[in-house]
């Protein structure tokens, strides 16, 4: 197998991100769901309060994957990892990138002291289901998903 490097995401990897969002994003079947821009999302990772840090994996100097997280406070838990986007492009699925990436969260969850790692994964997404089971992954049921967009905000 290819030599795979894992590294902290820097700023200069933001548009290569961005086409692996855009990648997730067609397989979630909500591509026009993405509407951040270049700025805002480099501005998020690392402008003057980043919000967000992701880990890549390389293959010869290219990304191939990436998991993005950020903390997430619980009045109940405290402090916690939320991972945001988790992605391994398609045609490099199934080589362990995942596992690797997956295993740096831990570890970075750990090291970090969060009291917990949490995510949101679609019922329908068998693959990523059976991912997680390897991890003995706790799959909520009864949550539903609510938000508010941009316009929405802009218009109340």
């Amino acid at each position: 197998m290819t030599n795979i490097h894992l590294r902290n995401a820097a700023k200069e990897d933001c548009v290569r991100l961005l086409e692996l969002v855009n990648e997730l994003a067609l397989y979630e079947k909500a591509p026009q769901e993405v509407t951040v821009t270049l700025a805002e999302f480099e501005d998020a990772g690392f402008g003057a309060k980043p919000v967000w840090k992701a880990f890549v994996a390389e293959i010869d100097g290219l990304i191939v994957g990436f998991a993005l997280y950020y903390v997430r406070f619980s009045t109940w838990k405290g402090c916690r990892m939320y991972l945001e986007d988790f992605i391994v492009t398609e045609p490099m699925r199934g080589r362990g990138i995942g596992k690797l990436l997956f295993d740096q969260l831990v570890i970075e969850a750990k090291e970090m002291g969060f009291s917990g790692m949490v995510w949101q994964v679609l019922d329908w997404n068998e693959p990523a289901l059976n991912f997680y089971a390897k991890y003995n992954a706790a799959i909520e049921a009864g949550w539903l998903n609510a938000s508010l967009s941009k316009d929405q905000l802009l218009n109340y």
